[in-house]
């Protein structure tokens, strides 16, 4: 049984024809696969979505100087 799910998860998805795999990528891809069967993939998507969030534009904002106020016109007495 383990070694049909391991054939499953793993050989069928490595051996594709003509795909390259390092041991980096073919880590990732072999996590997110088994994220995915797991039926858990969705609820850390949506926390990498919110960290990504996080990192790359809530902290950038934050860091921005405050707008200046709006300029006054004062009266000249003219016209």
């Amino acid at each position: 049984m383990i070694e049909g799910a391991c054939r499953y998860v793993v050989k069928d998805r490595m051996e594709i024809t003509g795909a390259r795999w390092g041991l980096e990528g073919g880590e990732a891809v072999l996590k997110l696969r088994a994220l995915y069967l797991n039926g858990r993939f969705r609820g850390v998507l949506e926390i990498h979505e919110q960290q990504e969030y996080q990192r790359n534009h809530q902290a950038k904002f934050a860091e921005m100087p405050k707008a200046r106020s709006h300029l006054r016109l004062i009266p000249t007495g003219k016209g």
